[in-house]
């Protein structure tokens, strides 16, 4: 079993190893942790190859650096994984989970090595007399959580938040520990909110609290080793503890310590902790939020996290993420997962050979997954099989291709749909439960979704009816087109034919896409610019249109999938006549249906 390159012990080493690869800018002059270190996040996030990481010396208002985008980017994402490559994460798991079940003693003791190497994967107790992370203590009064450069991220946040907390947690059931990330909105010295989704195990257990009216401990750690980092982000099965992935990642254990006012473990590593209770049934208004879909997050109740003790290493460095629109830091740490747990997908569903989640679709909105097909209609059971696995249901778009198509080249993704998608046959809706932080849906974690087949037809499915080829000279001339169509139909500000060549015209095949910018209002809605569409005769050459806000570049193409994967409910926003389509990617109001708030995007003006 191949071997870490390097296991970080703690977060100082790692830091120390991303200035010797010139992988961190350093900011020496004083700055504000009031949005004007996220102004600097967000500029390297944006940057080529996610920029560099970078590390404030001088936070006004605190004694503490503060460091940030220190995963963004393939490279430092795998100096943190201690790997060349973030497949070679998923090929040790492999080799794991492949092991064949002993036939005799000379296949026990043959496994004996790899049995040993997973056992060492779980987390230990710190045998130091002071463990870093407790070498200064503040509890009771002294505590004060404003002594932190904790960032307010963007100008409508609540708040300042702690955005990369380890929040560890215990089941009052059964003892299993977890250790995830729940963004905490610091409201004094001594309280902040508990955001946890009703999907995550720390809320899991709240509930089980709560159920026996027991108060609930909890710990936090802010900056611990990078795979511990990590570990806490990724969507392990439920009673399945972080540490041992992070564990595995390093090729070693997790040092714990015990808390100092709770009866919870912590990483001895920890750069700084939180210790404290949430009491059941205690809930404040938390919120809004700059959340990684690049919209905010909408205010809401949620548990009060009392903090009993303040601990922290001598001299500690506070790490935060910023998130927003893709691409960001999170972009990075979910690429890891996703080359991860291609193993563990792949021992649900043998037949899938790979799988990608585009940035655009900010991790829950879509998967494309490629398969070895072999029988009519195994694309929709695999979409199905998506739908009922783990965190795989909040997943709103599954597109199913062939196992030829290579998922690292996203054009040939583009290039198959505009070459075989069947609007008629290809898409398959459903409903069911969506990510939390979902705003399209009509209905709060409820809604519809959408399964698109580009894989090869079978006998005995239904052949594929694509509309007639148009020949070029019936093709309408893109600059006659984008000054035609504003001319004809009120309310259109621009349209644009797309190819995947920019600098050519319409392409002429079996799907042609249209992308129209259009101004709304309450008469104006996605269902009216749809009638319009399907209706006029200068495109009736384009099946596949796209309406737009007005202020949406549509020359940006991650731009507009961003728009597309974030703002869709499929069975709303989809207008199907025939073998044609209109997708309303548009800003939703109670003309369209849709009665709840739609949260506002990022941005720092």
């Amino acid at each position: 079993m191949k071997q870490s390159k390097t296991c970080y012990r703690n977060l100082g080493e790692f830091v120390a190893d991303l200035k010797r690869a010139g992988e961190i800018k350093i900011i020496t002059r004083p700055v504000s942790a009031h949005l004007e270190i996220s102004r600097f996040t967000d500029e390297q996030s944006k940057s080529p190859q996610g920029g560099k990481a970078l590390y404030f010396e001088n936070v006004k208002g605190s004694s503490f650096p503060a460091a940030t985008n220190l995963f963004g980017s393939s490279r430092r994402i795998g100096m943190a994984m201690g790997v060349e490559d973030l497949d070679e994460l998923g090929a040790r798991l492999r080799a794991l989970i492949e092991m064949a079940p002993p036939r005799g003693l000379k296949d026990v003791l043959g496994l004996l090595p790899t049995v040993l190497s997973v056992a060492r994967f779980f987390p230990r107790r710190s045998r130091a007399k002071v463990a870093p992370c407790q070498q200064v203590v503040h509890t009771g009064a002294d505590v004060d959580l404003s002594q932190l450069p904790v960032l307010h991220c963007w100008p409508r946040d609540a708040g300042p938040f702690i955005t990369l907390p380890l929040v560890f947690t215990r089941s009052p059931v059964s003892g299993k520990g977890n250790v995830g990330m729940y963004r905490l909105q610091v409201f004094d010295k001594n309280t902040t909110g508990m955001h946890w989704h009703i999907h995550k195990d720390g809320s899991h257990f709240y509930n089980e609290y709560s159920k026996l009216k027991r108060r609930m401990p909890v710990s936090v750690a802010i900056g611990a080793d990078p795979a511990t980092i990590y570990a806490a982000t990724a969507p392990m099965p439920r009673n399945v503890d972080e540490l041992i992935l992070a564990g595995f990642i390093r090729n070693r254990p997790v040092m714990m310590t015990q808390c100092i006012t709770n009866d919870l473990r912590v990483p001895a590593e920890a750069e700084f902790v939180l210790e404290g209770y949430v009491e059941p049934g205690e809930l404040r208004r938390e919120g809004p939020f700059g959340d990684h879909t690049g919209y905010y997050s909408l205010a809401d109740d949620y548990p009060v996290f009392h903090v009993t003790a303040l601990t922290h290493r001598r001299n500690p460095l506070y790490c935060a993420t910023l998130v927003g629109r893709p691409p960001m830091e999170d972009c990075y740490l979910a690429k890891a997962t996703e080359r991860l747990f291609l193993p563990l997908l792949q021992a649900a569903f043998p037949e899938v050979v790979d799988y990608w989640l585009p940035w655009e679709g900010v991790f829950h909105n879509i998967v494309v997954v490629a398969i070895e097909k072999e029988f009519p209609g195994h694309a929709q059971k695999v979409m199905h099989g998506l739908w009922g696995q783990g965190q795989m249901s909040f997943c709103k778009a599954i597109v199913v291709v062939d196992k030829k198509v290579d998922l690292k080249q996203p054009v040939r993704i583009i290039e198959r749909l505009l070459a075989e998608l069947d609007v008629a046959s290809d898409l398959t809706l459903t409903k069911g439960v969506l990510d939390v932080l979902d705003h399209s849906a009509p209905s709060h974690t409820f809604g519809s979704k959408v399964g698109i087949d580009l894989t090869t037809r079978f006998p005995g499915e239904p052949a594929r009816r694509h509309v007639a080829p148009v020949a070029h000279s019936t093709m309408p001339i893109p600059d006659e087109l984008a000054a035609e169509l504003p001319r004809a139909l009120d309310g259109v500000k621009a349209a644009r034919c797309f190819a995947l060549d920019r600098g050519t015209a319409c392409p002429v095949g079996r799907n042609r896409v249209l992308l129209v910018q259009v101004e709304r209002n309450n008469t104006r809605t996605g269902s009216h610019y749809a009638e319009a569409l399907l209706s006029h005769e200068t495109v009736q050459a384009f099946n596949l249109m796209v309406l737009f806000d007005r202020t949406i570049d549509l020359n940006d193409h991650s731009l507009m999938l961003w728009k597309v994967f974030n703002n869709v409910d499929p069975e709303r926003d989809f207008y199907v006549r025939g073998n044609r389509l209109v997708i309303d990617a548009c800003i939703k109001h109670a003309g369209d249906g849709h009665l709840r708030e739609w949260p506002a995007e990022l941005t720092f003006e």
